[in-house]
């Protein structure tokens, strides 16, 4: 863990993201990081967050899809828990989630074989990068679009104060199995924190 995490009583955002290993501590999504997918992506049919949380962004994908089913390996008071994404065998028209982030690529080659039409990662934008995944994943089964962010993406966990900004740049990474096998880049508008109402800390200018 990052030793720096909580300084003087008090949580700093999150510089990076950690795999959930023990199941004690997660990330909720920002509900204007979801909003921001459901406005440039349409889904068609029912929608599986795999790696719910407290429903978080269950709760915003419920806006454009009814029939969202919501799971986590841990029991978080909400959803159906004990469902481990990397071992399930449940097939979904779309599966949309931020898995934790030392899985994420286990959390791609799943959700490959089990959406039938969309599967859309929270990622950071740095996930581009790496020979590997360009040989396990990108040349293989290159993600439709790839949505970038204009604001960043504050992550802090459960409960904790939300002040300050976040310093790593995300994107929302999807697969599409009606689109063409190459990827488009496309940029998220700014103004999606704010119409969500959040903190005004939340609001501070944000370079890259």
């Amino acid at each position: 863990m990052d030793t720096t995490y909580n300084l003087n009583g008090g949580f700093k955002p999150t510089m990076k993201r950690f795999a959930d290993l023990n199941g004690p501590d997660f990330f909720p999504t920002p509900a204007w990081a979801t909003e921001a997918l459901i406005d440039n992506e349409n889904f068609q049919g029912g929608i599986w967050e795999c790696a719910c949380g407290n429903g978080a962004m269950s709760e915003v994908l419920k806006q454009v899809s009814h029939s969202t089913f919501s799971s986590d390996l841990y029991d978080r008071g909400y959803g159906e828990a004990g469902i481990d994404f990397l071992d399930a065998n449940i097939k979904h028209d779309n599966i949309v989630t931020n898995p934790p982030y030392n899985a994420a690529e286990g959390f791609v080659e799943r959700g490959l074989e089990l959406a039938n039409r969309k599967f859309a990662l929270l990622l950071r934008l740095a996930f581009l990068e790496g020979a590997n995944r360009q040989r396990t994943i990108f040349s293989k089964a290159p993600p439709a679009r790839v949505w970038v962010f204009s604001e960043r993406i504050t992550f802090y966990p459960a409960g904790a104060e939300v002040k300050g900004s976040g310093t790593t740049a995300y994107a929302w990474f999807v697969w599409d199995k009606n689109a063409p096998n190459s990827t488009e880049l496309k940029w998220l508008k700014p103004g999606y924190k704010k119409n969500s109402n959040a903190s005004k800390a939340d609001l501070e200018p944000e370079l890259f």
